[in-house]
């Protein structure tokens, strides 16, 4: 049976292929003879279609000059095939195979007028990451000081918090300071439940419900002193004279809040002689001229009268001379202006000081 190319088998061997004789041309009318090109077998290179990528311009052999003395390439020779070869063997690529595709290398980034759009997105992206790294490397490092900073910071932070929150910080003794009126041992012994927690966790709405019950504490405040001590600094009140109400005279401060009671005169304090008691304007008034008075000068007070806010008088210890004070207002330069005119004048001579007008004192 032939095969459709016209070879029979049973015939035995196909004859070798013979090269067609080659046909002299006529000469042209310039009388330039034509060479006729032998022709030849056609190989058939097989290639990886995939692998192949059409050359760059300029990427190959260098480009031939442009112009009018440029002649066209001339033929290669033709490649006479080994008679060893065999029909349908892959010969290895020549030059006409070379000069119109390369072979890809896959360690040679594609021209990207090949590449497809997703190749394309992928590379810009690579690009755009790489200025992105390259234009913020001076801004990194210029805050990494502050990273550092904050991380250290943070780190010292955390350290002191598990230091102070830890038992090694636990209230073990208690100091009471400023307390001469009220018991220390008994504030002691009323704060015990404080002692064992750790210093940051001292309750101190409970503590301040123990020291609300001791009247004679105007104020206070909590300090912790490393390891385990918890110092309570107490203000107490402050008295400013003596109510008397029949046999009874009772020791009180500013605000009317009593501090001692005894049945007998307290010495030291001036005795209050108001009208309306602790809550009247007149109370108010006196006790406010009291206290702005120096420590040597109020020593020298017996009594204090006042019925309104604007008619507080003085009587001396050491002299019969009284004091006219008036308001409470201007009450510290009416007592520096009433202590340099004691100092200028014999008070066991005079009848009555008038500080009313601190701007024009009277000496009666």
């Amino acid at each position: 049976m032939k095969r459709p190319d016209g070879f029979d088998p049973a015939a035995g061997p196909r004859p070798e292929r013979q090269a067609r004789p080659a046909v002299s041309a006529p000469a042209d009318r310039d009388g330039v003879t034509v060479e006729p090109v032998a022709e030849q077998e056609t190989d058939v290179i097989e290639l990886d279609a995939a692998r192949l990528r059409p050359k760059r311009p300029g990427a190959g052999a260098p480009s031939q000059p442009s112009g009018p003395k440029s002649k066209s390439r001339s033929a290669s020779p033709p490649s006479t095939p080994s008679p060893s070869s065999k029909v349908g063997a892959k010969p290895t690529a020549t030059s006409s195979a070379s000069a119109t595709a390369t072979l890809e290398r896959p360690d040679e980034p594609a021209d990207e007028a090949f590449l497809t759009p997703r190749e394309a997105a992928k590379l810009r992206r690579r690009h755009e990451r790489q200025e992105i790294r390259r234009f913020t490397a001076r801004k990194r490092g210029r805050h990494r000081p502050w990273v550092i900073a904050a991380a250290i910071l943070g780190a010292l932070i955390v350290v002191s918090l598990a230091g102070a929150y830890s038992p090694l910080l636990a209230v073990r003794s208690i100091e009471v300071v400023g307390a001469s009126r009220v018991n220390q041992a008994e504030i002691t012994e009323a704060l015990s439940d404080q002692l064992g927690r750790p210093l940051a966790l001292v309750d101190a709405g409970a503590v301040k419900a123990v020291l609300v019950g001791y009247p004679l504490i105007a104020s206070y405040s909590l300090e912790s002193q490393p390891p385990s001590t918890l110092v309570v600094r107490i203000v107490e009140r402050e008295p400013v004279g003596v109510l008397q109400s029949g046999s009874v005279y009772t020791l009180v401060d500013a605000a009317g809040v009593t501090i001692e009671r005894s049945d007998q005169p307290i010495a030291g304090y001036p005795t209050l002689m108001v009208t309306g008691g602790p809550t009247s304007k007149g109370f108010v008034a006196a006790a406010a001229v009291i206290r702005a008075l120096p420590t040597d000068l109020r020593a020298r007070v017996a009594s204090v009268s006042a019925s309104t806010a604007d008619d507080v008088t003085l009587t001396l210890v050491d002299s019969p001379a009284e004091v006219v004070w008036g308001s409470a207002e201007d009450s510290v330069l009416k007592a520096r202006i009433l202590a340099t005119t004691m100092a200028a004048t014999d008070p066991s001579q005079v009848n009555q000081y008038d500080v009313s007008s601190p701007s024009a004192a009277i000496v009666r």
